[in-house]
């Protein structure tokens, strides 16, 4: 399996990571608002992470706007949602050499640069 970014080609901090990546990196790049996650992706990060929760993310403005911070959702409900909407997927998602890496917090994104040196 190809080392893959799944990431928001409008997304400011998506943009800066990338370029702070080493620059042969041999990543697939994977615009999820113009190339939507299908199930299997979704399942293939899954198996990796451990849980849909892992990969959702609660700073999305729909979160909010849905009332979902209210509800208690289920891994069903959070894969569901991830399905049907971009902005939920926690990004950026690196998948490189069978890891995943999901997020854009410091010590993450050192942790992608470092698997893309070896």
């Amino acid at each position: 399996m190809a080392n893959k970014i799944y990431y928001l080609a409008s997304c400011d901090t998506c943009r800066k990571i990338i370029k702070s990546l080493p620059k042969d990196n041999n990543l697939v790049f994977h615009d999820i608002k113009q190339n939507p996650i299908t199930a299997e992706e979704l399942e293939a990060m899954h198996q990796l992470s451990g849980s849909y929760e892992a990969l959702f993310s609660k700073k999305a403005q729909l979160y909010k706007s849905m009332g979902l911070k209210d509800k208690n959702l289920t891994e069903d409900d959070l894969k569901k949602y991830i399905l049907e909407h971009y902005t939920f997927l926690s990004r950026p998602v690196f998948i490189i050499d069978g890891g995943i890496y999901i997020g854009n917090n410091k010590q993450n994104i050192e942790n992608v640069i470092l698997a893309l040196q070896k």
